[in-house]
């Protein structure tokens, strides 16, 4: 689906995947209007500031998705949602749960319904690697929202409605994200780690909008579209960030665990491999055959598992660097010389000072 002469709507819009996604929308589409709708006046206010947002295409939206009423409102006359908004942190989840379910499940039912009475015809929902064979509450409430999504297909009747969903990995760089509290920390001389080993897929936010905006355009209505992204263990990155640091051992925080999966066996025989990402079909009697076809997609092999820790794509330190520095071009991460590959490895693994803390 083209955004040309679209509008589009984005809950959570003033986080990091909207405000890059607004950003690339505007300069790329040419969408008739773009809403912003959030719950945070300040940082709608922030935004409107940013000389890259002030564009007459562009609306902000004070709402929250907890308001179905609210929703109802920004819906209307909207071609397009983006469902952004969540409560994400891990921790906070876990000693917060009921106000996750709230954001993260009724939330999504909310955006859901407004979506089919006001006749949107797209909503793509953002998920997170966490969903799947999930062991934390922010994950076990992304797994629901993401079957209430996919489930919302079933009930737009005649209605021209279609939900899909988008789930990928940690975002590089984003706010509350490990890269700049490493680069943070690395000026203090001591860099904490949960754990070395402890492996995760990357993906950087404009890999995150234009894999979404792909999605957009393929999607049939009850697809998860899962990218092929790399991963990249915590000792391999803390090495490369800060390699003359000492890594401070803080053990895992509750609800994390070691690697990622974003594709589990049990999810297998629903997968298609489509070259660059993969699409787990829906297990409903209104997907078939010529649906799936769409995506031109060969099934992958029935004991397959997409997780960090076997993920054959690995992100290496000469890429990473790249990319950091390109965000955080301050920091001074690019190295005059060439990059030793095998080096970085050893370091990771054994030669960087490390402690536990007590």
């Amino acid at each position: 689906m083209h955004l040309e002469n679209q509008t589009v709507l984005i809950t959570g819009g003033t986080g990091s995947f909207g405000k890059q996604f607004v950003e690339i929308v505007l300069r790329e589409c040419r969408p008739r209007k773009v809403i912003v709708f959030s719950r945070d006046e300040l940082k709608q206010f922030e935004m409107q500031q940013n000389p890259k947002y002030q564009d007459d295409r562009l609306r902000f939206f004070l709402g929250d998705v907890r308001d179905v009423d609210r929703l109802q409102r920004a819906f209307a006359g909207v071609d397009v949602v983006i469902h952004a908004a969540a409560l994400k942190q891990v921790p906070a989840a876990e000693y917060n749960p009921f106000e996750a379910v709230k954001t993260n499940i009724n939330g999504a039912q909310n955006v859901i319904n407004a979506a089919i009475d006001q006749g949107v015809r797209r909503v793509v929902a953002l998920s997170t690697d966490k969903a799947a064979n999930p062991v934390n509450l922010y994950g076990a409430t992304k797994l629901c929202s993401d079957k209430l999504f996919i489930a919302g297909n079933a009930y737009t009747g005649g209605g021209t409605t279609r939900f899909s969903v988008v789930r990928y990995g940690n975002v590089l760089g984003s706010r509350g994200s490990v890269l700049p509290l490493f680069l943070q920390q690395r000026q203090t001389g001591v860099i904490t780690l949960t754990d070395p080993r402890m492996t995760r897929f990357w993906i950087t936010l404009e890999q995150a909008v234009r894999f979404v905006l792909r999605a957009l355009e393929t999607m049939q209505g009850g697809e998860l579209y899962v990218p092929k992204i790399p991963s990249m263990s915590m000792g391999e990155m803390a090495a490369a960030i800060a390699p003359d640091c000492e890594h401070r051992i803080v053990g895992i925080r509750p609800g994390e665990k070691m690697h990622e999966v974003m594709i589990p066996e049990d999810e297998a025989h629903r997968t298609l491999d489509c070259h660059g990402y993969y699409v787990i079909q829906p297990a409903f009697p209104w997907w078939s055959h010529d649906t799936a076809a769409a995506h031109r997609g060969t099934p992958v092999p029935e004991n397959f598992r997409y997780a960090s820790d076997t993920n054959p794509q690995k992100m290496s330190r000469d890429e990473l660097l790249r990319l950091a520095h390109a965000m955080f071009p301050e920091a001074g991460l690019l190295p005059d010389g060439p990059i030793d590959e095998a080096t970085v490895r050893v370091r990771a693994d054994a030669e960087v000072p490390t402690t536990r803390a007590a």
